[in-house]
Order: structure tokens, then sequence, then C-alpha cells
């Protein structure tokens, strides 16, 4: 719990304080607004809360995950000094870092959701294509990138 008191959380708390009453005032603005006459306000006064819940939400679910990070930390801590491993595995060096199944660091606990990886691929200039459909239709885009104002109608292939 101490972990949740540091700088860094204290502003994130704070920040979910502030948003939260800042969204929840926003949606009862528009909910008078709405009283007044202005029909689209409706969708506004329901609009606000929703996103004052997704804050809480986020902010709930970053507790939930540092406070379940300190307790993996702790078990793993406790597990190396409590029961050393004697297994085949272990004399194989297995749990050497980087090694094919190797386990996570006792110092470092790996995170319960990865976050994904974008890997750009990049295509050769001169790439030749063995599906001739996508070579016709290559073919077929260059022709309209050069004839700006032909209709495809006007396609001679």
């Amino acid at each position: 719990m101490k972990r949740l008191w540091t700088p860094a959380w204290i502003a994130r708390h704070v920040a979910m304080v502030v948003l939260v009453t800042t969204f929840l005032g926003l949606g009862w603005w528009q909910v008078s607004r709405a009283a007044a006459g202005n029909a689209i306000s409706w969708g506004y006064a329901v609009e606000w809360p929703i996103f004052a819940g997704f804050v809480v939400f986020v902010w709930w679910r970053e507790v939930r995950h540092t406070l379940r990070e300190q307790d993996t930390a702790v078990e793993q801590a406790g597990d190396a000094t409590a029961a050393p491993d004697t297994s085949a595995d272990a004399a194989c060096g297995a749990d050497a870092p980087g090694a094919v199944g190797a386990g996570p660091e006792p110092d470092r606990p790996r995170p319960g959701i990865r976050r994904p990886v974008r890997v750009a691929r990049a295509t050769a200039v001169g790439e030749v294509s063995d599906d001739a459909d996508l070579a016709a239709y290559n073919r077929y885009l260059s022709w309209l990138n050069a004839n700006p104002g032909a209709k495809p109608g006007d396609y001679p292939g």
C-alpha cells in the first residue's frame, strides 16, 4: 500500500479526482442546459458521467495492477529464499537469463499483460509478385495514378 503514495501516484490520484469532478460538473451543466430547452445537451448529459466512469475504471485498474505486481515480487522473493531449486532444469542452466524456457528473473517480475509491438514491414522497390491478379491490379492502379482525370472505364487493359 505504501507504493501508492509515491509522488507519481499522488499526481495520479489528484488527476483522477480533478477529472471525475470536472466531468460530473460538466454533466450537471449539460442537464441544466437540456432542461432549458437545448435538446442536444441530453446526449452530452449522459456522455460526461460515462467519461468520469472511464477515468475511475482506468485508475482502479492501474491500482490493482500495481498492487498485484508488488505482491508477485514479494512472493517471488519469498520463494527464492525459502526453497532453492535443485531440479534438472536448474542444473542444466535453464534458468540462466536468455535461455530457452527461462522463467522471469527474481528482481524483475514478468507483467501479466504485455503491450503489443508494431513492426513495420518495408517492401522492396522491385518486389515481384507471383499472383497474376495482384500484378494486374497493381498495373491498373499505376495507370490510374498516371492518368488522374481518367475514369475507371477508360482503362485499356
